[in-house]
């Protein structure tokens, strides 16, 4: 089962992400009934068709619970598209004779592939890669109880609830809530205000130490030009417009509109494709 066969909607099919959402609101929801039989067709038989109706009768819920990530910066559009994909997962595995809703049993599914979208991509949250790490990374911001900086007694209290440690509770809140300084005071606080600024050390780089700087960026550079090199076209073009750009980067389906595929087809081969740089790029280190 792939999202082309599925053959459901995009934001982009539809011109805009809004539009998208009215039009899988429209879908309708399936009786219990209307969704066992469902379920079976897929089972017993493979029918596309079934787990088609399966995944439009539920692209509704993707877009509700993404909606509760969207304070991690990334686009509206890309949390919905990964989402399907965990849905279209939970259909591929749905057992209509257990009694559970697909409901229940995609919410898991929809939310996994929404946090490991989140992951990879948020630069902050690279650093969260151990179990406790994640744990807290999405559930810090939910169980604290004001805006203000976690008491001792409350860090305890989320460190127990979430089996992790108090210190390490205070250091994801310092890394999801800490504030930039700014390296200059604001105008007209001049005076009297201590910013980094007065007293970061005018230490000049020594030359042996700049020297090595400019070559380890020379072969970092040297790398990915030639890991990049390597790569055929349409794998070049989709890691330059998803990980090279400064500003404006290309969302999945985006690149799946351009080239005529599927979202699930581009992301398979941006990860073919930064396998591929890394062991280029291990050999020019």
């Amino acid at each position: 089962m792939t999202g082309t066969a599925l053959a459901f909607p995009t934001p982009a099919s539809l011109g805009s992400l809004d539009h998208y959402i009215q039009a899988v609101n429209r879908f309708p929801l399936l009786s219990a009934e209307e969704e066992v039989a469902l379920g079976r067709r897929w089972k017993e038989r493979e029918d596309v068709d079934a787990a088609r109706q399966l995944v439009l009768s539920h692209l509704r819920l993707v877009v509700a619970v993404s909606r509760n990530y969207l304070g991690y910066g990334l686009p509206h559009a890309d949390l919905i598209q990964e989402g399907n994909v965990g849905l279209m997962k939970a259909v591929r595995r749905f057992d209509p004779e257990r009694g559970v809703r697909l409901v229940s049993f995609a919410l898991h599914w929809i939310r996994a592939e929404i946090h490991e979208y989140i992951l990879r991509n948020w630069r902050l949250v690279k650093v969260a890669t151990t179990k406790a790490q994640r744990k807290l990374f999405f559930n810090l911001r939910s169980m604290k109880s004001g805006a203000g900086s976690l008491s001792p007694a409350e860090a305890g209290r989320i460190a127990s609830e979430l089996g992790v440690k108090a210190d390490e509770v205070l250091e994801m809140e310092t890394r999801l809530f800490g504030q930039d300084v700014a390296l200059d005071p604001a105008p007209g606080d001049e005076d009297g205000t201590v910013t980094p600024s007065s007293w970061l050390a005018d230490e000049r780089e020594d030359p042996a130490q700049s020297l090595e700087r400019r070559q380890i960026e020379s072969r970092r550079s040297e790398g990915l030009r030639s890991a990049l090199g390597k790569l055929d076209a349409r794998s070049r073009r989709i890691i330059e417009a998803r990980w090279l750009r400064e500003d404006d980067q290309a969302t999945l389906q985006e690149l799946a509109d351009e080239y005529g595929v599927s979202a699930e087809r581009i992301r398979q081969i941006e990860s073919k494709a930064l396998k591929q740089m890394r062991g280029a790029m291990a050999e020019v280190a």
